[in-house]
């Protein structure tokens, strides 16, 4: 049975404008999967869906085998703890040292002390952010930057981690070291979901690959490319 699965979703920002137009596919526990097509195809709004963020207008969506439709708003934080996200564009908190952007998100949740001493610098180090706990984000390069963001979405121990346009802004080399921390999270047994566009990504790693156009899915294959 799929950790996640996506049934016939239709979701429109406007009257007769289909950004997912019948999408179906699930996703097993554990795997390693890319959802490609071109920048506008629907990728982040199937991520803004599955972590309850927005509503489909049909179908379901199914994780563990439970309902995301059905969570109730108090249920929603509890959820997407489950869900790690890690995007484009960071979203790191400027005035934070890399130690409290990953502590934080601890913090709020009210582990001990004991907890985040203990957790964080687990994380910094997967990630190859050891020594630099101090530095603050504006003193990181890109690559450096995104280490944290899936440092931070990691915090919770999340079942799965998604990863939406995580090298778009990163030079190749960053770029490359992003996708080494993906695989070792993943062979830690970490579902991992990366929506992109970046052709070059797509085909090193020979992943499954599910390709979405126009808001329908063209493609689903096990190890495939991005152009199919």
């Amino acid at each position: 049975m799929p950790q996640i699965e996506f049934k016939n979703l239709v979701k429109e920002y406007e009257e007769g404008v289909k950004v997912l137009n019948n999408i179906s596919f699930g996703v097993d526990q554990g795997e390693f999967i890319f959802v490609v097509g071109p920048s506008g195809a629907g990728k982040s709004t199937l991520v803004k869906l599955l972590i309850k963020e927005e509503e489909p207008n049909e179908g379901e969506i199914l994780f563990n085998n439970e309902s995301v439709l059905e969570i109730l708003p108090e249920q929603v934080p509890s959820y997407r703890r489950k869900i790690g996200v890690v995007f484009q564009d960071f979203k790191l908190l400027e005035s934070k040292n890399i130690y409290d952007n990953v502590s934080i998100a601890l913090e709020v949740e009210d582990a001990s002390q004991e907890e985040i001493s203990t957790i964080v610098p687990n994380i910094l180090g997967l990630v190859g952010l050891s020594g630099k706990e101090e530095a603050f984000p504006r003193q990181l390069s890109g690559g450096e930057k995104q280490k944290l963001a899936i440092a931070r979405a990691l915090a919770h121990e999340p079942q799965v981690l998604i990863a939406d346009e995580a090298t778009g802004m990163i030079d190749p080399d960053s770029a490359n070291e992003i996708l080494e921390i993906l695989e070792k999270i993943n062979s830690l047994g970490t579902t991992v979901i990366m929506a992109t566009h970046d052709e070059r990504i797509v085909d090193k790693m020979k992943k499954r690959v599910v390709r979405i156009e126009d808001g329908k899915l063209i493609s689903d294959k096990k190890e495939g490319t991005y152009r199919g």
